[in-house]
C-alpha cells in the first residue's frame, strides 16, 4: 500500500455505498440486477442533511460502542456506533482534547512506536484515501498517537477491535470534522 499514490475505492458498489452511507450488500440488495453503470438509476439510501453546529464536547462510551457530541446547549449533535480500542490496545481513558482535523490524511506507520504487523520493522508511509487505515479523516488527539478516525471497511464497526484509537465509518468522521474545532474535549 505503501507504493501507491491513493487508497481509493476498489469498486463502483464500494464508492456508492459509502456516499449513501450503506452497506454494499445493501445497496447490492435493494438494486437486484443493478449493473452499477454511468446512467443507470438506481435506488439509495435516503441521507437527509448532515448536522450542523459547534461540538464543545465529546464523549466515547466504551460499554456502548459509541460517540456522542454535544452543542453548548447541552443538545446531542450526534451519536456515532464506534469501534474503540480493543483488549489487547485499549484506548486511553480520561479526558483528552482535540489537537487537529486532518481530512484525507497521509497514515504513517511505525513499529516502534505503534504496534508491530507481521515482520515488518520499516516505517512506512501510506498515501491518502477512504481505504486507508485511518480512512477519510484524522481527528489527533492530545494523547500521543491517538485520534478518531475514519475506516476502510464500515461493516466492521463495534465487531472488530482498534489500535487503541476510535474509529468511525468514514462519512461519521467527516461530518464529525465539520463540527469540531482544536481543544475540544474528548472524554
Amino acid at each position: 500500500m505503501a507504493e501507491m499514490k491513493y487508497l481509493g475505492y476498489a469498486t463502483v458498489t464500494e464508492g456508492l455505498a459509502e456516499r449513501f452511507h450503506m452497506g454494499e450488500d445493501l445497496l447490492k440488495a435493494i438494486n437486484p440486477g443493478a449493473q452499477f453503470r454511468q446512467g443507470e438509476t438506481i435506488f439509495v439510501a435516503d441521507l437527509g442533511a448532515n448536522r450542523a453546529g459547534k461540538a464543545v464536547r465529546i464523549e466515547v462510551d466504551k460499554a456502548k460502542g459509541q460517540l456522542r457530541a454535544y452543542a453548548e446547549d447541552g443538545s446531542l449533535l450526534v451519536v456515532d456506533p464506534a469501534t474503540i480500542g480493543s483488549e489487547s490496545n485499549p484506548s486511553p481513558t480520561g479526558t483528552h482534547t482535540i489537537k487537529t482535523v486532518v481530512l484525507n490524511p497521509n497514515y504513517t506507520y511505525n513499529p516502534n512506536v505503534n504496534f508491530k504487523q507481521g515482520d515488518n520493522d520499516k516505517v512506512l508511509t501510506l498515501p491518502p484515501g477512504p481505504n486507508g487505515p485511518v480512512g477519510s479523516v484524522w481527528i489527533d488527539l492530545s494523547e500521543p498517537t491517538f485520534g478518531i478516525h475514519g475506516t476502510p471497511d464500515p461493516s466492521r464497526i463495534d465487531k472488530t477491535g482498534s489500535h487503541g484509537c476510535v474509529r468511525l465509518t468514514n462519512w461519521d468522521a467527516e461530518e464529525l470534522a465539520k463540527l469540531v474545532s482544536k481543544d475540544v474535549p474528548v472524554k
